[in-house]
């Protein structure tokens, strides 16, 4: 059981109907999304073509930032705010997309590339299984 599956399961007061599983997979979704997109940029930066990994390093560095962010907010639940989370998921999901069709662009040349444009689809695709359950 991962940390983030615990701490929902010892909070002490009902989620408010949210799908706790959905809730899970987004949550975990979102902070690895960011740690790939954080390596991803990181290792854009060692490529011999840098200059032309500029806007590759743009979409990592802010996806990254937005899908920490998402995460946090996902991670807290007392004085649930369901039009705040709605905005953030929905920012969430823009964010994976531009990145992950970025870095699909460059997959075939960098491999550190494919394997971000995986995780940005994954997080992208959680984020919005979240937004359908919230109804």
């Amino acid at each position: 059981m991962t940390v983030a599956a615990q701490m929902l399961d010892t909070y002490p007061k009902d989620l408010g109907g949210v799908d706790k599983q959905k809730l899970l997979v987004c949550i975990e979704a979102c902070f690895e999304c960011a740690q790939a997109c954080t390596a991803c940029a990181d290792a854009c930066l060692s490529e011999d073509m840098v200059a032309e990994l500029t806007k590759c390093i743009r979409t990592n560095t802010d996806c990254a930032d937005i899908c920490d962010t998402t995460g946090r907010v996902l991670s807290r639940h007392t004085g649930y705010d369901a039009n705040l989370t709605r905005a953030v998921l929905e920012a969430c999901v823009a964010a994976c997309k531009a990145c992950g069709d970025e870095c699909e662009s460059h997959a075939s040349m960098h491999e550190h590339c494919r394997v971000c444009a995986e995780a940005c689809r994954r997080c992208e695709q959680a984020c919005r299984d979240l937004i359908t359950s919230l109804g």
